[in-house]
């Protein structure tokens, strides 16, 4: 009877027992085992970091492939340049207003609830900043020198030109074009059955994820900066379960609830990863398979929303900077506040692609402030699980600006939407559309 129960547990299910069991088995071991040498060498950073590891980087294995296969396959389905355009400018559009609502919000409650105080000023304290490209740097590293140096990198931005250029060639090429486009398809499914079971393995490398985190985290950090800690979660939590589902409602008609169940999974995915790029796949899966969204509009918006689209960041930067500034007893004016607004709204596409892309802008919103550099040191101890939650709402927030442009575009089925078993089994998008003509 046990083992019939066990097997009827779905995927989230399984994630979430995985990330609790992982959560307190690092906790128990951490208060039983403080200094023991043997638990760091062996289960912290041996069994555990191994097992996470493996789940993770199996993750990002298939971020390069499934994002250029997928993007060819869409971008080659789009013989109408003017559409592919329209895709682009849309999705762009999308990402921007929500990052400028996100830093308006996060100010905004900082400033209400003022989170920082002088007493938290330190002599000691020090943080070096990369220095973030220059726009025309931007610009020039967007168009690929090598493809496949590109692809080796995972630099995003240069695979979704290269993608969408090889895609609209082979759209343009006659009977040759459909058998390469063929092939693509196919190369497509066997990419999403991959993931399917990649997926599988979820639990176990959450469990090990958590159980690391839970042993790791330096809780010590969180007495002087724990309303910082509160008011970041507090808007993030905000902006991902009321913002978000206002905008799906507002601009599809589509049930929020609706979405929010069915994105489960991949919320649950971007937090033990806090990685957009490693729950890619699985972004990309539930959008097509449980969301009705087609292979055409998903492979485009989703990974460059991956890629750019930084709302949970922005919050953290809105409040940060808020926060540092009524630490070191700055007055802010609403000129700085609206500059505040602006730079990191462009900064987000700005620095798109760059290792330590949220430090690296919210050293860019200090500078333009005036404000120092190094009260960043004061954050970080309290980052790691802040970029857990804020990596979850930045794909969510993909996710809606997906659906919202699919359904505008045609592109979407709203019978996939609503079906509770959706996804469930294997199929894409067109297999059950070419069902429902049949």
């Amino acid at each position: 009877m046990a083992l019939t129960q066990a097997k009827k547990l779905g995927l989230t299910s399984k994630i979430l027992i995985g990330m609790g069991s992982g959560i307190l088995l690092g906790l128990l071991l951490r208060n039983l085992f403080p200094e023991s040498t043997f638990i760091d060498e062996y289960i912290t950073e041996g069994f555990l970091h191994v097992i996470g590891t493996i789940f993770v980087s199996g993750l990002k294995m298939l971020v390069v492939p499934l994002v250029f296969i997928s993007l060819v396959c869409g971008t080659c389905s789009l013989s109408d340049p003017s559409k592919l355009g329209r895709l682009g400018g849309k999705t762009i559009a999308f990402y921007l207003f929500t990052t400028a609502i996100a830093l308006s919000m996060a100010i905004l409650i900082a400033i209400m609830v003022h989170p920082g105080n002088a007493s938290l000023v330190s002599e000691g304290l020090t943080f070096n900043a990369k220095e973030a490209p220059s726009l025309a740097e931007v610009i020039i590293n967007i168009v690929p020198t090598n493809p496949l140096h590109a692809m080796s990198e995972g630099n995003m931005l240069q695979i979704i030109l290269f993608a969408v250029i090889f895609g609209f060639a082979i759209s343009h090429i006659g009977e040759r074009g459909k058998r390469v486009a063929a092939l693509f398809n196919d190369l497509n499914e066997v990419i999403m059955r991959v993931v399917t079971l990649i997926m599988q393995l979820a639990p176990y490398g959450v469990f090990a994820l958590m159980a690391k985190l839970a042993l790791t985290l330096g809780l010590e950090t969180f007495g002087s900066v724990v309303k910082y800690f509160f008011v970041v979660l507090g808007v993030l939590l905000l902006h991902g379960f009321v913002v978000y589902p206002t905008l799906l409602k507002v601009f599809s008609g589509l049930n929020p609830i609706t979405f929010i169940r069915k994105m489960r999974d991949v919320q649950l995915f971007a937090f033990s990863t806090a990685s957009s790029n490693a729950t890619l796949p699985v972004t990309i899966e539930t959008a097509e398979h449980r969301l009705g969204v087609d292979n055409k509009v998903a492979s485009f918006t989703l990974p460059l929303g991956a890629t750019i689209n930084m709302d949970g960041t922005a919050i953290m930067q809105g409040v940060a900077t808020v926060f540092i500034a009524q630490v070191y007893g700055v007055d802010l004016s609403i000129t700085d506040y609206a500059m505040v607004v602006i730079t990191a709204t462009l900064a987000s596409i700005g620095t798109a692609g760059v290792p330590g892309v949220g430090l690296i802008m919210l050293a860019m919103v200090l500078n333009q402030v005036g404000l120092p550099v190094e009260g960043i040191a004061l954050i970080i101890g309290v980052d790691r699980l802040l970029d857990m939650v804020r990596t979850a709402v930045n794909v969510t927030g993909d996710t809606v600006a997906t659906v919202v442009i699919a359904k505008s575009e045609g592109e979407f089925n709203e019978e996939i939407f609503n079906d509770t078993q959706a996804g469930k089994t294997a199929g894409s998008f067109r297999d059950q559309v070419k069902g429902q003509e049949a």
